[in-house]
Order: C-alpha cells, then sequence, then structure tokens
C-alpha cells in the first residue's frame, strides 16, 4: 500500500507552506505501510520557538484553504515540537534541537521519501575573473 494522490498533495502544501518560512531540513515519507492511521509524515525543523510556531500556523493556514483541518495538535504550548494530525498527513514542525536528537526519519528510514517538488535554492552568482 503507498499514500493516496490527496495525501501526497497535502503533504507537498504543507511542506512548501513550511518552506516558505524557512524552515530546514523538510522531509516527508510515506508511513502508509508501517501506520494504519496516517499515510505520510511531513517533518520540518526551525531555527526557534518563534519560528515553530509561524511555520505550524503557516501550514494550518494552507491546509485550511482546501478545507482541510487538523484532527489533533499536539505540543503548541512549548514550541519545541508541535505535532499536526491532518489524518491523512501528520505534521511534525520540530525545533532543530529536537530534530537532531529524535531524527525521526532514522526511526522510519525503512519508509520510502517523498518528492515534495519545493523550489531549489537559488544557486550564488558566479564571480568574474574568479
Amino acid at each position: 500500500m503507498t499514500a493516496t494522490p490527496e495525501a501526497i498533495e497535502l503533504a507537498q502544501l504543507a511542506a512548501r507552506a513550511a518552506d516558505e518560512l524557512q524552515a530546514s531540513s523538510i522531509i516527508a515519507m510515506d508511513v502508509s505501510d508501517q501506520l494504519a492511521l496516517t499515510d505520510v509524515f511531513v517533518v520540518a525543523a526551525a531555527d526557534n520557538e518563534r519560528q515553530v510556531d509561524a511555520i505550524v500556523d503557516a501550514v494550518e493556514d494552507a491546509l485550511l484553504e482546501r478545507q482541510v483541518k487538523p484532527v489533533r495538535r499536539e505540543g503548541r504550548g512549548q514550541g519545541r515540537w508541535v505535532l499536526l494530525d491532518f489524518g491523512d498527513i501528520v505534521v511534525h514542525v520540530q525545533h532543530e534541537e529536537e530534530r537532531e536528537f529524535y531524527a525521526l526519519e532514522r526511526l522510519w528510514r525503512d519508509c520510502p521519501t517523498i518528492d515534495l517538488a519545493l523550489p531549489a535554492a537559488a544557486e550564488p552568482e558566479a564571480t568574474e575573473g574568479a
């Protein structure tokens, strides 16, 4: 079993919203073979608690535009690791320290990753005469 096209589309939408607010280390994993409760985990990191909160707000707003509301929200008070459960996808927004410590992609390494189709970072311009 693989993630549904709708779940993949929602994961890409959530990842783009996080990317627009400078989230780092954004990854999506198809966990549908391992979990019956959801299809995709989206994981993103932020430098500080304020950025975690801003990314969470952006993801919720982006999915709300598609009439998708979170079923459950955990960890909002601390701003270190917020979990947004949208049913088909679960979004983890973590402070960079939690991201490194818990390494969810290592725990779920048997699950395939999903292409998020995020815009490539701008290449630095070459200097003349270098």
